[in-house]
């Protein structure tokens, strides 16, 4: 039997899961570390921490399997994206790594945007310049810490960071590479365009691989420390998200998943590059050679069931603490009471503005259509309405792109749901499923780890013999006009309150 190491470099710590060749899981093991805010609005970790983390968690998952070493054939790198990680010429850490949702360089946006022009922006990254992403990030540490941006002689994303230190390799993949704003994501290779407008060399990132490509070998001194074999394969590995959808099987057009944890993720598998030139939708490389994935986000998705719960639904924490239950179950069955539609109940999710496909950090949340027959389990069964309504407004988006989905896998905290499952089925007009694995990332890289070895000749037949569907959730027939209408009625509120939602913002 053969096995690979997936590795999931996340924000609140590194989980690597060892799987054998089908995808069994064999060990696993998570170390956490801390995340520094010394301002209001930053965010920044120690790549060291990510290294040290990824050492030990793979010397555990060894002593804990007892498999020889020379049985795992490649290991994979999933990542936090856009995290900004600079270099001296010894390749030493220079500053602390700003990462993915700090939102300090609103202003080097603008600046970058108006060097290089919005629609070009979009054209050559296929995404606006944004605040999360790593370019703005460049240039607010070379107005702000000029000394520091003299000394940077390499540019690297958190998980290739964490590569270099295994491999001693300077390398990265499309995937995340598409989350830098310097890779033209069209032609999978870096941008002069990009480059030129941040004073930044192409020597000064890693090399740009397909995700399942071999690139590079486990080094004698990390062998050494960890129990691993010289020689072991690293691969390519991909960002967060495009792992997670290996993990989950969207590796084939017509397919997608919906992710609905703090936030709600719609992305879908295309294999020809299509950009919204609004800029409503992230389009990235993804993990498959040569294929793109495109990404709707809502922000306050699980974040506004959260909201509810925490502030108006006590008894239920009382009631499962008595029970042995989780409160969300509780909540699950409270909404069931109430009929499709919350009686006239709408809620809009926008409790953090919104992304997709408003691009509004004023927009606000609501409830719309209150009365005096609504109690609190018709506000439940609406927040959880609400948020599947918005999470159909990324499906339309990439409707209008002529990527048609018929084929959802559900993950995520919300996922575990069988009723907001059915809402989404019926919102969708398509079954709504769940795999059987939990390891999402971790799993995808090491699909790509087994690619990249040889064990599967390519990402789509490593997942035809490792994913397998636990649950499906069609939709209900008498359910899919229902929802339709006031799916049509939820999508005119927000035009409607805008220009209101801005005055609010500015009282």
């Amino acid at each position: 039997m053969s096995y690979v190491i997936g590795v999931d470099l996340g924000t609140s710590g590194t989980k690597t899961v060892l799987f054998d060749e089908i995808g069994n899981v064999i060990a696993s093991h998570t170390v956490e570390y801390p995340l520094y805010q010394e301002k209001n609005g930053w965010a920044e970790q120690d790549p060291l921490d990510w290294y040290n983390a990824t050492i030990t968690t793979i010397k555990a998952v060894l002593e804990k399997s007892n498999i020889d070493s020379k049985d795992i054939k490649g290991i994979g790198l999933s990542g936090q994206m856009h995290g900004l990680v600079m270099l001296d010429k010894d390749y030493n850490v220079l500053r602390k790594s700003i990462i993915w949702c700090d939102q300090r360089t609103g202003k080097e946006c603008e600046e970058l945007t108006e060097i290089v022009g919005a629609e070009k922006v979009i054209e050559i990254t296929a995404n606006p310049i944004l605040t999360g992403f790593t370019a703005s990030k460049i240039r607010w540490v070379m107005k702000n810490e000029p000394k520091i941006f003299e000394k940077c002689r390499y540019i690297l994303l958190p998980k290739d960071y964490v590569r270099l230190m295994l491999t001693g390799e300077l390398a990265t993949e499309v995937s995340d590479a598409s989350g830098m704003q310097l890779l033209d994501v069209p032609n999978r290779r870096w941008s002069s365009v990009m480059l030129d407008a941040l004073n930044i060399t192409e020597d000064m990132l890693g090399k740009v691989y397909e995700s399942p490509d071999v690139t590079g070998e486990v080094t004698q001194k990390v062998a050494d420390i960890t129990g691993l074999k010289k020689g072991t394969i690293v691969v390519g590995g991909a960002g967060d998200n495009a792992a997670a959808a290996v993990g989950t099987g969207v590796v084939e057009d017509g397919k997608a998943f919906t992710t609905i944890g703090t936030s709600g993720v719609v992305f879908a598998h295309t294999s020809n590059v299509t950009i919204d030139t609004m800029g409503r939708v992230h389009t990235f490389c993804c993990a498959v050679p040569n294929c793109w994935h495109v990404m709707g986000v809502t922000q306050g998705a699980g974040l506004s069931l959260k909201w509810f719960r925490d502030n108006f639904c006590t008894s239920e924490k009382e009631t499962a603490k008595l029970m042995g239950v989780d409160e969300y179950y509780l909540m699950d069955k409270e909404a069931e009471k109430i009929s499709v539609g919350a009686d006239r109940l709408l809620y809009l999710p926008y409790l953090m503005g919104e992304r997709t496909p408003h691009l509004d950090p004023n927009a606000r949340g609501m409830f719309f259509g209150l009365s005096a027959i609504h109690g609190k389990s018709h506000m439940l069964r609406a927040v959880l309405e609400g948020v599947a309504y918005s999470l159909r407004d990324c499906v339309e988006v990439f409707r209008e792109m002529n990527i048609n989905v018929n084929n959802m896998m559900a993950c995520g905290g919300g996922g575990t749901s069988p009723l907001w499952r059915q809402m989404l089925a019926d919102l969708y007009a398509c079954p709504v499923k769940t795999v059987s694995s939990k390891e999402g990332p971790a799993l995808g890289v090491g699909i790509l780890a087994l690619t990249g070895s040889g064990i599967y000749s390519s990402v789509q037949e490593a997942c035809k013999t490792i994913i397998r569907v636990d649950k499906v959730q069609s939709p209900i027939e008498e359910n899919v006009p229902q929802y339709e209408k006031y799916y049509q009625l939820y999508r005119e509120i927000y035009p409607a309150i805008k220009e209101q939602c801005q005055k609010l913002a500015n009282l």
